[in-house]
This record gives C-alpha cells, sequence and structure tokens, in this order.
C-alpha cells in the first residue's frame, strides 16, 4: 500500500507542479506562438501517457498484491495486446511529430519581403552584417578573416563594400517586419537564441544555417548562445533592440560600413 500511495502521490504533485507553479515560457514578443502550441500538445500527450502508465503500476500492485494461497497465470504473448499498444504508442508518437513537423515548414520556409541579417557567432561574441545601400550582402570566407577583416568578408566583391558590419554590439530590427537570420560560425557550434523570439538555430562552422521570425513588439530583448560553446559560454551574450521604422533607419545610418572599417583600419596601421 505504501508503493501505491507513493505512486499516487506522484501523479498528483506532478499535476500540481505543472498547472500550480509560476515556471512557464518569457512572454512571447514574434510571429511564432505555433512553438509554444506545439510545446503544450506534446505536454498533452506525455502528461496523459505518464498519468496513464504510472496509474496502472499502482493498480497493478494494489490488484495482484501477493496473497497466501494466489497463484500468478502466466501468458507468454497476447498478440491483441501487443497490437493496441503498438497502435496507440504510434498514434501518440505521430501527433507529437505531426505538428513539429507542420511548424518546421513554416519556420524555413521564408517570406518573399524578409530582409537579410547575418549573425556571426564566434568565442564568446555576437556580431552582425545587414545589406548596404545595394540591399545585398557580399561574399564571406573564414579564410578572409584578418584584424581589420574579423568577419571574413570578400574585399574583391564590390557587392559587400557598403555591408553595414556591427562588431560586438546591439543588432536594431524594425518591428512588424520579417527578417531572415543567416548563420554562421567562424570557430564553434554556436547556436543563436532570443527567448521571447522562441526561434533558434545551431551555427555549424563551414555552412550557413537560418531561419525567420516577425519581431511583434518593441523593446530590448538578450541574445543567448544555446551551445556549449567553451569556458566563455555563460557570456557569450549580445542584444536585440526592436524598434520603429524611423528609429531603426536612425540607428542605421550611424553604423559604419565595411569600406570604412578598411579605411579605419588602414588610417591606424599607418600612424
Amino acid at each position: 500500500m505504501a508503493v501505491v500511495l507513493v505512486l499516487v502521490l506522484l501523479v498528483v504533485g506532478s499535476i500540481a507542479f505543472h498547472l500550480l507553479s509560476p515556471w512557464w515560457w518569457t512572454p512571447i514578443a514574434s510571429n511564432w506562438s505555433y512553438i509554444d502550441n506545439t510545446i503544450v500538445i506534446t505536454f498533452w500527450i506525455t502528461g496523459f501517457v505518464f498519468t496513464a502508465v504510472v496509474l496502472f503500476i499502482a493498480y497493478c500492485i494494489l490488484r495482484f498484491r501477493h496473497r497466501a494461497g494466489n497463484q500468478a497465470a502466466y501468458q507468454p504473448e497476447n498478440k491483441r495486446l501487443e497490437w493496441w499498444l503498438a497502435g496507440g504508442t504510434a498514434i501518440g508518437v505521430a501527433a507529437m511529430l505531426a505538428p513539429g513537423l507542420v511548424v518546421w515548414k513554416q519556420f524555413v520556409t521564408v517570406p518573399a519581403d524578409a530582409s537579410v541579417v547575418e549573425v556571426v557567432g564566434q568565442q564568446w561574441q555576437w556580431s552582425f552584417r545587414l545589406p548596404g545601400a545595394d540591399g545585398r550582402l557580399g561574399r564571406a570566407d573564414t579564410r578572409n578573416i584578418t584584424p581589420e577583416n574579423p568577419l571574413g568578408l570578400d574585399k574583391n566583391d564590390l557587392a559587400g563594400m557598403d555591408d553595414v558590419i556591427v562588431q560586438g554590439g546591439e543588432l536594431h530590427i524594425p518591428v512588424g517586419k520579417p527578417v531572415k537570420l543567416l548563420l554562421r560560425s567562424i570557430d564553434v557550434i554556436h547556436d543563436f537564441y532570443v527567448p521571447q523570439f522562441r526561434g533558434k538555430m545551431d551555427m555549424i562552422p563551414g555552412t550557413v544555417t537560418y531561419y525567420w521570425f516577425t519581431p511583434m513588439r518593441t523593446g530590448t530583448f538578450e541574445v543567448l548562445c544555446s551551445e556549449l560553446c567553451g569556458v566563455g559560454h555563460p557570456q557569450m551574450r549580445g542584444t536585440v533592440v526592436v524598434e520603429t521604422e524611423t528609429a531603426y533607419q536612425a540607428w542605421l545610418q550611424q553604423q559604419q560600413t565595411f569600406s570604412q572599417s578598411l579605411a579605419s583600419a588602414e588610417k591606424s596601421a599607418a600612424k
């Protein structure tokens, strides 16, 4: 009876903790409420299975407990029961996977009118690159990295000379407009994550990953690295500022382009 009581209290306590405790996500600030909904569906399914299995174990312990003179019945197989268990498991797994697949398709299907921002991760800071007046990002390669060219832009690509470089500073984006993030790592695996935006993606050295989102409210949000990337991982933080279009354009005009940063580096080297 003590074991049965412990199992029942485990179920009741788990449900009460989920419903009454203050834990929950941070308030969402983008269009990805679909991700929250998918997690809620997963909680409902796994919570139901957890409750059913633990209560069933408690029932079996109570119902089939040892009694003097009773003999256990051995049944080596039960095909009907096996089909029910396999079918129920398949339905449960499909119910958890299907919403995620739908959301994933939306997650990587970028709207045609999305602006582009490149995020560069390196131990242990974030840098950003935005298109210049031509609306295009120039080519970049890790092999091009030098002290005066920390993001590895191709100096022979004219499309990149007007790219806006924000190294180790704040990223500003306009509210209500979709943004495609191009994610690139210079050294190890990083993961660009803003909790209020929900979206996140690993940054793999040697490739470019991406996702998109639409910021829905103005504010200042902290960027975290969600992949263990070395001893400075906890300090790898940044800032995203979501603001009005007017404020965004004013900020953009104050930022330095790649050609300007090269000129500044050459001037400093000549002194």
